[in-house]
């Protein structure tokens, strides 16, 4: 499929419902409001195509741009790349579920979220602290360095609530993943969760609650779910 046809079956199988339930989370225009599933059909006749990914993801529509995340080529992406994702993600659902997951499947991860993470820019933090939470959800214990763990909850416990947003949001999702899902620090984790308490997130001018961490945690003890990670980062 070439980038037009692809664009025009997208639009067809938009539907208003979902497009506001997009907008209303952040999306802005051009988007056509296409489910998750309904995009799985163009995927399974793309498959795997880094040319057609940056296409769809130069195209600005919110759609296009999520299709691109499921086709792209990860190992092909260098950190320019990458970054020029990230300056094109304007709001949280492409920062953190598009970009941070695509960015998780690579050799580079650590270091690009790194970057992302000492940045200063909402979304661009948001992003590196999400790779953190794909990375930790999939990769072996033995594959990250325990200290800079500790020390990332460390920072976590001393500024989660003087950051952005967005950012607390994945500062917060970084506690429990690490808490759940690296056994070396599980305790660490846990304390640190107490520590940092409630965690108020405004969506618009709306106030919410994020997960609290040390809830979140103890629930995943008691369904078993210790040490848990998935299969892929991407489904």
């Amino acid at each position: 499929m070439e980038l037009n046809e692809i664009m025009e079956a997208l639009k067809s199988l938009g539907n208003e419902r979902t497009k506001k339930k997009y907008m209303s989370s952040g999306a802005k225009e051009p988007v056509f409001g296409v489910t998750i599933s309904a995009m799985k059909p163009i995927f399974k006749k793309v498959k795997y195509n880094q040319t057609l990914a940056e296409q769809l993801f130069a195209t600005g529509n919110y759609d296009a741009m999520y299709l691109a995340g499921m086709i792209a080529e990860p190992n092909k992406m260098k950190e320019d790349d990458f970054n020029r994702w990230i300056e094109g993600a304007y709001f949280y659902m492409i920062s953190d579920y598009i970009v941070a997951v695509t960015l998780a499947e690579t050799d580079i991860a650590f270091t690009v979220a790194d970057h992302w993470i000492d940045s200063g820019k909402e979304l661009t933090m948001s992003a590196g602290w999400s790779c953190y939470e794909w990375l930790l959800g999939t990769r072996k214990d033995s594959e990250f360095n325990r200290d800079k763990l500790l020390s990332m909850l460390k920072m976590v416990r001393d500024t989660i609530h003087k950051q952005p947003n967005r950012t607390k949001y994945a500062m917060n999702n970084f506690i429990m993943s690490v808490g759940i899902s690296y056994l070396p620090l599980h305790e660490e984790a846990k304390e640190i969760a107490q520590e940092v308490g409630k965690v108020d997130v405004y969506v618009g001018k709306t106030l919410c609650q994020a997960n609290l961490a040390a809830d979140y945690i103890q629930k995943a003890i008691d369904k078993g779910k210790l040490g848990f990670k998935r299969k892929n980062v991407r489904c």
